[in-house]
């Protein structure tokens, strides 16, 4: 078999320091308004373009197609950074940085570069996969059937996220003459594509998380769902991870600021200062410590399914199979730890400041509410037992699933 991509070119990565002194200053500006943007519910437009025009929504394309070619562990650094300032944002360009992995490990057997020059000009793709509502277990409502010579598409997606800041839609569809499974590449800027900014969680806000309705929408690239890049759901998890790092670390920085700015100390507390109070010292020490655990978890992951990408240019089945499968277990079990380490400090670390830390304007729940609507994505219960059951019985993780209704009982 041919390759376009060889192995070698799969295996470099950036300097860390050049991919941290191009990216930071974008993230701290970034960080300056996060505080506004929750309170007020401001979405990130202009954010997400900051990080286009400085070129990070490129930063895992090969430097020879125009971007840094940064590894996935270097991704993962940079994306625990983002979601330190915003973590809505590193949900928010999920699903482009999946789409941008796919069209990288297809690479291999057939030339990328259309879309790699896309991605280069600042072209980000959004999510629109989850259909809700009567919708069984393995049926797809959204279809795309040949009109007049060109693909066309009809269907709602809900938890689009992202896709009302993106250029296209990674768009998961049926064929109707055939049932085939597809991602249906669709450009959001056409009369055919509704997308609304409708999502109710408590968290996670201003992640561009909505409804798109597709009406007779045109499609300008059809690819098989069966060649998505086979760490898919490790790579979707590992967003996860990054975006509870940065909420852990940011939570950490904000709190302690507060304990040095305090002035009101208890009668029965340890000192006449709270930050010499040696109780709440500690309370910061244990977050600082889980902090740093939840990122050494999260970028031990991420080598693992820098392994799985390695191995799927070495073009060994088998070297690829279990490097797949380390990669999905690894993810998982940072999911089950990761989720529990960060729920706890988010919610301790209220114990440094008191009633006062209830305040509104100071908008401290914000951490926890996010790291508990993130912790609640692909349950954590079902996770577990996966893990189990591979460790017990060696039965292989289940790579991709699927939501919908089940079957009720006829009384």
């Amino acid at each position: 078999m041919g390759s376009l991509h060889d192995i070698s070119t799969a295996t470099q990565s950036a300097d860390d320091k050049v991919l941290i002194n191009k990216y930071r200053p974008v993230f701290e500006k970034i960080a300056a308004g996060t505080l506004q943007r929750e309170q007020q519910r401001i979405l990130p437009f202009e954010q997400i373009q900051w990080l286009k025009q400085v070129g990070f929504t490129a930063v895992r394309v090969p430097v020879e197609q125009g971007g840094d070619g940064a590894s996935l562990t270097q991704l993962f650094q940079l994306l625990i950074e983002l979601s330190k300032a915003d973590s809505n944002l590193t949900q928010a360009l999920r699903g482009h940085f999946a789409f941008v992995e796919d069209r990288l490990n297809a690479h291999r057997d057939s030339d990328q570069s259309h879309w790699f020059k896309r991605f280069v000009a600042g072209e980000i793709v959004g999510n629109a996969w989850t259909e809700i509502g009567a919708v069984k277990i393995g049926e797809v409502i959204t279809q795309v059937t040949g009109r007049e010579g060109q693909w066309r598409v009809d269907g709602k997606k809900y938890y689009t996220t992202g896709s009302i800041f993106a250029e296209w839609l990674d768009l998961y569809a049926q064929v109707t003459k055939t049932g085939e499974s597809v991602i249906a590449a669709t450009r959001t800027a056409q009369d055919g594509v509704k997308i609304d900014d409708d999502w109710d969680g408590f968290g996670q806000r201003m992640t561009g998380s909505g409804t798109t309705t597709l009406v007779n929408a045109e499609v300008d690239e059809l690819i098989p769902f069966d060649s998505r890049f086979k760490y898919q759901t490790a790579f979707y998890q590992l967003f996860h991870l990054a975006a509870l790092s940065g909420i852990a670390y940011a939570a950490v920085d904000e709190f302690k600021q507060q304990v040095r700015q305090r002035t009101r100390v208890f009668s029965h507390g340890n000192g006449e200062r709270t930050d010499q109070d040696v109780q709440v010292l500690q309370v910061i020490g244990k977050a600082s410590a889980q902090a740093y655990a939840a990122e050494a978890i999260t970028l031990q992951a991420a080598r693992a399914s820098q392994q799985a990408y390695q191995a799927h240019f070495a073009q060994d089945e088998e070297r690829e199979k279990q490097a797949n499968i380390v990669a999905e277990i690894e993810s998982a079990q940072g999911q089950v730890v990761i989720s529990d380490l960060v729920l706890e400090l988010t919610s301790k670390l209220f114990d440094t400041l008191g009633a006062s830390a209830a305040s509104s304007k100071k908008s401290l729940d914000r951490f926890w509410r996010n790291a508990r609507v993130i912790s609640s994505h692909n349950p954590i219960i079902y996770k577990e037992k996966i893990i189990g059951d591979w460790e017990v019985n060696a039965k292989e993780p289940i790579f991709v699933w699927q939501i919908g209704a089940g079957v009720k009982e006829k009384g």
